[in-house]
């Protein structure tokens, strides 16, 4: 005889505890004497009989379906540390902190997507958001996402890194909605590319995404006016696109990126939350890092919202730490220390 080793499959169990109190309920009406006669006592036991049955498959069910809530959940945090993986707190002399929170609280992933990479034609950073939220948008990240960590590193010119996210969002949509009658035009991506090179140059492309705040002193200004261009997506890009140019990080200067759910966050009053306003404070307040940023406006915005976004919000905050960095390369005595080219990212605590 072959003998089964191991614990019995869960979908066994999950069908046959159902399957076996059923057989109970019908052995007990077509067998059992006292389920034959019409008193009133009688009637009441029968009925208590069932109603047992009854509760025991709601419980059943119901705790079914706790699990594979859990198991959703789960795979759906596997998916946020695969897509938007924790950034290291330091990059090429740049701090960095970033975080986001989906609106579907069934997910732990949203459609809000962002990464920054040292390359050798500067740090290169990415902020976008995709139509919808929740698992759904997952695919759409991942495809935007993939195609950014590959094309920064393959192309010295960002207007040919944004082609390249536009061509691997076409592909996405195309394989998704096969069907031609399918809501294919109505998916878009927003996407914000930012490069900033080692002098803190800094250039942007903007595909219909809210401009980000420079933090400069005291001071906290949009990085930019101009209108942006139309989102990934419904219309195609220009064959020629120029960056623009945006200033520079100075030592000291930060970048606050975020996606729209951070600004049309409403109060009970329908009041919305003003970013510029909370960073003042911010500004004015405490001291400026990275982290200090990111924790003050995650707090602002989900005091001013109780809690109840209704849509995916993400912050991602760039502050040049560079003289910082140049200054611990010094020794004792004033004897430079050997400096690597690719120095190495700290992660975050």
């Amino acid at each position: 005889m072959f003998r089964i080793k191991g614990r019995v499959p869960r979908k066994v169990i999950a069908l046959g505890l159902p399957t076996a109190w059923g057989a109970m309920a019908i052995t007990y009406k077509l067998t059992c004497p006292l389920a034959q006669q019409n008193s009133l006592g009688a009637r009441v036991v029968t009925s208590a009989v069932f109603f047992a049955v009854g509760t025991g498959l709601i419980v059943h069910v119901r705790q079914a379906l706790l699990r594979e809530l859990r198991q959703v959940r789960k795979v759906a945090g596997a998916a946020q540390s695969a897509l938007l993986r924790p950034l290291p707190a330091h990059i090429d002399g740049l701090d960095v902190a970033a975080a986001q929170l989906s609106a579907d609280r069934s997910a732990c992933v949203g459609g809000d997507l962002y990464d920054v990479i040292a390359t050798e034609h500067g740090v290169r950073a990415v902020m976008g958001d995709v139509r919808g939220h929740g698992i759904t948008a997952i695919g759409t990240v991942a495809a935007v996402l993939g195609s950014f960590r590959e094309a920064v590193h393959d192309e010295p010119d960002l207007g040919r890194v944004l082609h390249r996210l536009d061509r691997a969002l076409a592909r996405h949509v195309r394989e998704r909605f096969r069907d031609p009658d399918s809501p294919a035009a109505e998916e878009f991506v927003t996407v914000l590319l930012l490069e900033i090179g080692r002098d803190g140059e800094i250039t942007v492309l903007n595909c219909g995404h809210p401009w980000p705040y420079l933090l400069s002193g005291g001071t906290v200004e949009p990085l930019a006016r101009a209108d942006p261009l139309p989102p990934l997506g419904p219309f195609p890009l220009p064959p020629e696109l120029t960056p623009l140019p945006c200033g520079s990080l100075l030592p000291g200067d930060s970048l606050v990126l975020y996606t729209d759910g951070v600004e049309d966050a409403r109060d009970a009053r329908g009041r919305f939350f003003s970013l510029q306003a909370a960073l003042i404070d911010a500004v004015r307040n405490h001291t400026i890092t990275s982290q200090t940023i990111l924790r003050t406006l995650f707090t602002a915005v989900l005091r001013h919202a109780r809690g109840r976004q209704a849509d995916d919000i993400a912050l991602l905050v760039l502050r040049n730490d560079r003289t910082r960095v140049a200054c611990d390369r010094l020794g004792a005595g004033g004897t430079a220390r050997p400096a690597t080219t690719n120095p190495q990212p700290t992660n975050h605590p």
